[in-house]
């Protein structure tokens, strides 16, 4: 049986104080949770997450990071950066960096690939809009975004990377797919990668990532090939993500 993971993507939010407030609290209230816990939080932030969580068992990471390994990127924060603030964990292909930054499937194969090869795990999310749903092209979608992952990493670094199924539709929108909407396109992600690699598929953790919070939580990682949730707006209260978390446990 695969573990939970929980991850905690903060976004553009967060300052010294209400981090140290927000990381304490869900110190203080994890107990003895089975599910593996991570928080992904803003560049500025991976130094007080490191000084904060460090023998901790909650893991940190970021939100994004360059298939650079150096050099003159203006901006840009590559592999080693994220390393020697202790990060585990970053976040490529966010449906936001991909809408916002113009980000394409090949430039999110490369940032995969580019982490696996640092000793990152990388968190790749995969999605359809509303207007891609509606039109019946969710698994096209985010097939072509998969395909294009498994070619840069190929089959036997499957079960080295995170996937996160994140519904676009339903990210900061309070709309939520249903756990058997939600399962429907996980179970297909999970088929295709046994086609590439059956055995590593089976270890390959597959998060929601679409508007998870305490009151759905549960029947959302019931469902057989949900592993987990990549958690937006509720990760930034501790009562709320520790919901979550106990759900997953």
């Amino acid at each position: 049986m695969r573990p939970k993971l929980v991850v905690g993507n903060w976004k553009m939010n967060g300052s010294r104080v209400a981090n140290a407030t927000l990381l304490t609290g869900i110190l203080e209230g994890l107990d003895n949770a089975k599910a593996a816990v991570a928080v992904c939080v803003p560049a500025p932030y991976l130094f007080q997450a490191e000084e904060i969580l460090k023998g901790s068992p909650v893991a940190w990471g970021a939100q994004d990071v360059s298939c650079h390994p150096v050099g003159a990127y203006t901006g840009e924060v590559c592999m080693t950066m994220l390393q020697d603030f202790g990060s585990r964990y970053v976040i490529v292909g966010h449906s936001e960096r991909r809408a916002y930054h113009g980000e394409t499937n090949e430039l999110v194969a490369k940032k995969t690939g580019a982490a696996l090869a640092a000793g990152l795990t990388p968190i790749v999310c995969v999605g359809e809009t509303l207007v891609q749903r509606e039109a019946g092209q969710t698994m096209a979608v985010v097939n072509a975004q998969l395909d294009a992952v498994l070619e840069a990493i190929g089959a036997q670094a499957i079960d080295k990377i995170v996937l996160a199924y994140e519904p676009v539709w339903a990210i900061g929108t309070g709309k939520t797919a249903t756990p058997a909407m939600a399962q429907e396109v996980h179970a297909a992600l999970r088929e295709k990668l046994r086609a590439c690699n059956a055995e590593a598929a089976e270890n390959t953790l597959v998060l929601y990532g679409g508007s998870m919070k305490p009151d759905n939580a549960a029947d959302l990682m019931a469902q057989p090939d949900i592993d987990g949730g990549l958690i937006g707006g509720a990760a930034l209260k501790a009562e709320d993500f520790l919901g979550i978390i106990r759900a997953a446990s």
